[in-house]
């Protein structure tokens, strides 16, 4: 019988998540099919309980229901429970789910060669995505300081960390850790209303926003116009679902292929 994987969230209509897992179950010959599901804010546990009737395998979690989704499982990984948050739910038994977070390695898989005994990371924002980034960072012995428009939200993300090289201060500061960066780590929104960050020259530093297409567009181009390696969020999405893919079916996809497809899906739509 066909088993099914999909990906939770609201809105996710827009999701590649369907492209690339569909991809890979084809590439490799599994009876499954991948579907977005559109669940709204606070219903997640219902979902869960319902898609246990329908022959489930796992599914992905997106914006807004990480949170939830690990509170709603019975069981989960030390990553999960470290960041407070699941992206990976695998079907145990009736009412037992398996929460795990492939954000921190899809991450850390994305960025590649961090120089991690000189790297210094300027993270900019303190949600969900951040938490994630700032734990595979600090686990890797990277400094991190966290700048976001609410200072106590960074406060709150530095002291779960439990790292005490790990700073936080106002986004309104960053230009003040600009030069001092190596790495610098774009999760805020702002990208959506068109808003930019000013930035000093690069000198091969690496700038990564985890937006990507249109949004992520304008300001990845400016900060390759002053020097920046840049990089865009489509790497790490594909990489953060080739370990959930890891997860259900034990072995790893093509990477590269998938990126290809959403490459071109993007194109098509621009």
């Amino acid at each position: 019988m066909t088993k099914l994987l999909g990906v939770i969230g609201d809105p996710i209509a827009h999701s590649l998540s369907p492209l690339i897992h569909n991809g890979w179950l084809r590439d490799e010959g599994f009876d499954a099919t991948y579907e977005a599901m559109h669940v709204p804010s606070g219903e997640i546990r219902d979902a869960l309980e319902t898609l246990e009737s329908r022959d489930i395998l796992g599914v992905n979690v997106t914006l807004p229901h990480k949170h939830d989704a690990l509170a709603a499982c019975t069981e989960a990984s030390d990553a999960a429970n470290a960041i407070g948050a699941a992206n990976t739910l695998t079907f145990k038994s009736a009412g037992n789910w398996h929460a795990d977070n492939t954000d921190a390695p899809g991450f850390l898989h994305a960025l590649g060669d961090t120089g991690s005994q000189s790297a210094r990371v300027l993270l900019l924002g303190a949600g969900g995505s951040a938490r994630a980034i700032g734990f595979a960072l600090t686990n890797k012995g990277i400094p991190v300081t966290i700048l976001n428009r609410t200072v106590s939200k960074a406060s709150d993300l530095a002291a779960e960390l439990g790292d005490e090289k790990t700073q936080y201060g106002d986004i309104s500061q960053y230009t003040e850790y600009l030069d001092t960066a190596t790495i610098v780590v774009n999760t805020t929104s702002m990208g959506y209303s068109g808003d930019l960050l000013s930035l000093t020259d690069g000198d091969g530093r690496t700038f990564f926003d985890i937006s990507y297409g249109k949004v992520a567009a304008p300001q990845l181009d400016l900060a390759s116009q002053k020097g920046w390696r840049v990089k865009d969020g489509l790497t790490m999405l594909v990489a953060q679902a080739a370990y959930s893919f890891e997860s259900w079916f034990g072995m790893m996809p093509d990477l590269e292929k998938a990126l290809e497809r959403c490459q071109r899906a993007i194109k098509a739509t621009q």
